[in-house]
């Protein structure tokens, strides 16, 4: 039967500490809480009363409820306080010299049986172990940031920490309301391990000014749901404390991914540390403030006056192709789409028509508005009927001859002036501009899947595309209600660049038999507050898309760290390929 902790201390208490002070003194526990210095327990009493405060506020606390958690938690800066806790959480700065040194005087101080906890989130657990006298009592419990939100702990056992105290810290983690995930000791665990060689790779992108810092985080909060764009969340976790933790990784893996990006040192060294100092990789209205005010970095307005477009065509019939034109019509567009046979343009008339019925049916959408958009869509099978658009864009299959070869015929048929969009992911949209007379007419823009939910298109222009071509782009993404970013022609773009290297990241922890794909997907999704996790979402996304992205971007980049994963191409050689046939990380025919 696993141990019940009635009295736990936490030293430190910054946002972290006293986060876990408030959720441990939620459930019944009497916490002893230890600051260094006064000031430092002043700012931690000001934070436990503000957060008690909102959930008071928010209906989910009564005063007596609030009151009885502060009168749980005592406070103080002698050390000495927490000699009678059968457990001991640090939460103090992410340094080995500084956990090392309290975990000496713990170890002097605490009863024998007592349990040592590190909240490190990337130092090595076993270090700070061995340089106990009890080095199978201590234990890793790394809680996420804010600990009274987020839903996951993981749980750090070392090659010698005793099996009954990963049960016992199980428990308490079940007991506070969240869930615990069993993790080994080696650098980042699991969802740092995951989610820095993400951020690094975003602030190296932005560092090479291949797209803004704006621009980056839109594209991974509209394109992939997460709740944060990297270079935000670098700022609220602190630039110092990511610098350490992508040190300790690279230390580690030597991958030179994990490597901290040059403008990371940077801005530690001028002291730029994110949101606790005002300013970061952006600027803030204040210290510790959430409020981004405009600086020297923030982006103008466009560089030209767009051209005039009334009538756009679109030429493909799958789901991107029709989501394409539905939301062009409904922004008043007339639209020509291009299919090859006349059982395609029915095929797809009918799936625009059962699209706009749906929104019907949820109020979102009224007759007269569902006829006025039907209206202005006009189906063919000849590119000649899409001679007067003023801008085209293809959605057909991902194959590139086939794209240049579209791109080509195209070139004969449009007016002068028309503009030629690509809708691919991947492929270089230079190749496409080169099979035609006009490349400075010719520019990516990727729309995300359901084109009619999502509110994503990364805007490609190459080093041959007008400014006016750019500009004009833009505009019709605002016109359609979608939020435009601008990057670079280079393969994956943002989204894909940023969000493939990560997935396939994972499947290499779950080949290197470090974690379950189940505690992967929760750490991701509780710990980081992303939608899905990896192995769900490749499954959604299709395991052979994700191989020939990865593929992409290995030929592309040539970085060694991100050679397609054996494991990714052995499943799709097998026909697992994901939800759609079945089977791919997860067996769905059981379900």
């Amino acid at each position: 039967m696993a141990r019940e902790f009635s009295q736990v201390g936490v030293v430190g208490l910054g946002t972290m500490g006293a986060g876990i002070a408030e959720v441990l003194a939620r459930s019944g526990v009497t916490v002893i809480g230890v600051e260094a210095e006064q000031a430092g327990l002043d700012r931690a009493q000001t934070h436990l009363a503000a957060s008690t405060g909102r959930a008071v506020a928010k209906g989910k606390l009564t005063e007596a409820e609030a009151k009885e958690i502060l009168g749980r938690i005592t406070t103080g800066t002698d050390l000495t306080a927490v000699k009678d806790c059968e457990l001991v959480i640090e939460a103090i700065p992410e340094r080995m010299e500084l956990k090392a040194e309290l975990f000496a005087q713990l170890d002097g101080l605490l009863p024998e049986d007592a349990v040592l906890a590190t909240n490190t989130s990337a130092l090595s657990v076993t270090e700070l172990a061995t340089g106990t006298s009890r080095p199978s009592r201590v234990v890793g419990l790394h809680w996420f940031n804010p600990a009274p939100v987020m839903g996951l702990v993981e749980v750090v056992r070392t090659v010698v920490t005793d099996p009954s105290v990963v049960e016992d810290v199980q428990s308490l983690v079940e007991r506070v309301g969240k869930t615990g995930v069993t993790a080994g000791d080696r650098a980042g665990f699991i969802a740092n391990a995951l989610l820095f060689g993400y951020l690094n790779n975003a602030l190296r992108m932005y560092e090479s000014k291949y797209a803004s810092r704006e621009d980056i985080d839109a594209a991974m909060r509209f394109g992939t749901g997460h709740p944060m764009g990297p270079l935000a969340l670098l700022d609220l976790i602190g630039l110092d404390s990511a610098y350490e933790i992508l040190e300790t990784m690279y230390a580690q893996s030597r991958d030179h991914r994990h490597a901290p990006a040059p403008l990371l040192k940077q801005y530690v060294t001028a002291g730029l540390l994110g949101r606790k100092t005002g300013r970061g990789i952006y600027t803030y209205a204040a210290v510790d403030s959430p409020e981004v005010v405009a600086d020297d970095s923030t982006p103008s307005g466009a560089a030209a006056a767009p051209r005039p477009v009334r009538k756009i065509g679109v030429i493909g019939t799958g789901t991107m192709a029709s989501g394409i034109v539905e939301v062009c019509a409904k922004s008043g567009y007339d639209v020509v789409f291009r299919a090859r046979g006349e059982d395609k343009v029915a095929a797809v008339q009918r799936k625009i028509e059962g699209s706009l019925d749906k929104a019907l049916q949820r109020g979102k959408l009224t007759e007269e508005a569902k006829a006025e958009t039907l209206a202005k869509i006009t189906g063919t099978t000849s590119l000649d009927d899409l001679a007067d658009c003023d801008l085209v864009i293809e959605a057909v299959v991902e194959d590139l001859a086939i794209k240049k070869a579209l791109f080509s015929a195209l070139d004969e048929v449009m007016k002068p002036g028309a503009i030629l969009a690509t809708t691919t992911s991947s492929l270089p949209v230079i190749e496409c501009a080169q099979a035609t007379s006009r490349p400075q007419d010719v520019v990516g823009m990727h729309w995300f899947n359901p084109a009619t939910v999502m509110k994503l298109v990364e805007v490609v222009p190459t080093v041959t595309t007008a400014d006016d071509v750019v500009a004009t782009v833009l505009d019709v993404c605002a016109r359609t209600k979608k939020h435009a970013v601008l990057c670079g022609d280079r393969a994956g773009f943002i989204v894909n660049a940023l969000l493939f290297p990560y997935l396939n990241d994972a499947v290499k922890m779950l080949e290197a038999h470090y974690a379950t794909i189940d505690d992967i997907d929760f750490a991701m999704t509780k710990g980081c507050g992303h939608p899905m996790g990896p192995f769900a979402l490749m499954d959604v996304v299709g395991l052979d898309v994700t191989l020939a992205i990865q593929r992409t971007l290995f030929d592309e980049f040539r970085e060694p760290g991100d050679a397609p994963a054996p494991m990714l191409e052995h499943l799709v050689k097998a026909g697992y390929l994901g939800r759609k046939t079945g089977r791919g990380f997860r067996d769905y025919a059981k379900r």
